[in-house]
């Protein structure tokens, strides 16, 4: 009988008890496909809240340092500083909207009382608007039809008015659901403050298992991009529609608030305020005498270019990334996925840029130490 304890024979029932290659590959495969159904199916669960999510914590990294403060002055209280932070951005969001809603319902209704009673009067057509070329003469006409009729004049340009209601409609709903959004958006932020820390030390450590030894520096990147643009888009919009609102309270210009509100809106869409001030302007000068509307357009013209001065200062303060990446990035992001690209593409292109220079570098520098001359 051959001895089971020789080495032919421990070596044969090593190689029998060992899995093979193949063996090894093939339980790799399960578990990486075991791990990748978990994956998917958490992602399905989690994709209806994705955006809201996603807005939360842009939310949260934008308006940690606000909090951080009101903390402080607080003495500590970091779950009444969440609270009021939250508070606050609600009001911001939907007080506008409020406002623009009780101006809109108090000035129809106001509108149909007077129809009502006959009371009704337009009036006198400015010179200045009978006189434009091709559609002068159209605007008075009809001007005189409503001047003497209301009802002839809704008979007359109602089937007109049906598409332009229906699309006017269709915004509305579209606005509200917007603010929705951003109403539920907020609340879970509001949530995401106090565990603020925790999260991000869980995101870098994450990071770092996919970026070693780069990804606390990525996650530190991306939170510092996210309030620059933050400041640089947002802040420079309320700057705009700030400044808009009161040189049009200023000049009492019919319906300041609610233009002010659209050039609010269109700031912060990165369309900029220029489809609400142009009109205004040339309103001003058909209605107004030259020297008020001089001094109208004088005011107006710089508050519609600040925001290109102003941006490239704020968005690119206290980054090592060019400001043209973080520009590119921004409006690209919102070409290409609308509000949310606004922030999602200058945190990309940043980190993306950033990538590039670390690899470059790698490359570079076993290169530069042998051309290093050596010391003396």
């Amino acid at each position: 009988m051959a001895d089971q304890s020789s080495p032919e024979a421990s070596k044969k029932i090593a190689s029998t008890s060992e899995p093979t290659v193949d063996a090894r590959v093939i339980d790799i495969a399960i578990r990486l496909g075991v791990l990748g159904l978990f994956a998917f199916l958490a992602l399905q669960l989690v994709a209806p809240f994705f955006l809201f999510l996603l807005w939360a914590v842009i939310l949260t990294v934008a308006l940690y340092p606000a909090y951080n403060w009101l903390a402080e002055k607080l003495g500590g209280r970091k779950v009444l500083s969440a609270v009021v932070i939250t508070l606050v951005c609600l009001a911001i969001v939907v007080g506008p909207v409020a406002v623009l809603v009780v101006s809109l319902v108090e000035t129809l209704q106001g509108w149909f009382e007077n129809i009502a009673d006959g009371v009704l009067k337009l009036p006198p057509l400015p010179e200045k608007l009978a006189s434009l070329p091709l559609v002068g003469e159209k605007i008075a006409e009809l001007w005189q039809l409503a001047t003497r009729s209301l009802e002839l004049f809704f008979t007359k340009i109602g089937p007109m008015l049906v598409p332009a209601g229906s699309h006017i409609l269709s915004a509305l709903a579209s606005l509200s659901g917007s603010v929705l959004f951003f109403v539920v958006s907020i609340i879970l932020s509001g949530f995401l403050f106090v565990p603020g820390p925790k999260l991000a030390h869980g995101v870098k450590r994450f990071a770092d298992r996919i970026i070693a030894p780069r990804g606390t520096e990525f996650v530190d990147l991306s939170g510092a991009t996210i309030r620059n643009v933050s400041r640089g888009v947002i802040g420079v919009a309320i700057i705009q529609g700030l400044l808009t609102g009161i040189i049009l309270m200023a000049f009492s210009v019919p319906l300041a608030g609610v233009l002010t509100f659209l050039a609010l809106i269109l700031c912060i869409i990165q369309i900029g305020p220029a489809l609400v001030i142009l009109p205004t302007i040339i309103w001003a000068w058909s209605s107004w005498e030259i020297l008020p509307a001089i001094l109208f357009t004088a005011l107006m013209v710089p508050v519609m270019l600040v925001d290109n001065v102003l941006k490239p200062i704020l968005m690119s303060r206290g980054l090592d990334v060019p400001m043209l990446v973080i520009l590119i990035g921004v409006l690209g992001g919102t070409i290409a996925y609308g509000l949310i690209g606004l922030f999602l593409g200058p945190v990309v292109l940043a980190v993306f840029y950033e990538l590039v220079i670390a690899w470059v570098k790698v490359r570079e520098d076993p290169l530069e130490e042998t051309t290093d001359p050596p010391n003396s």
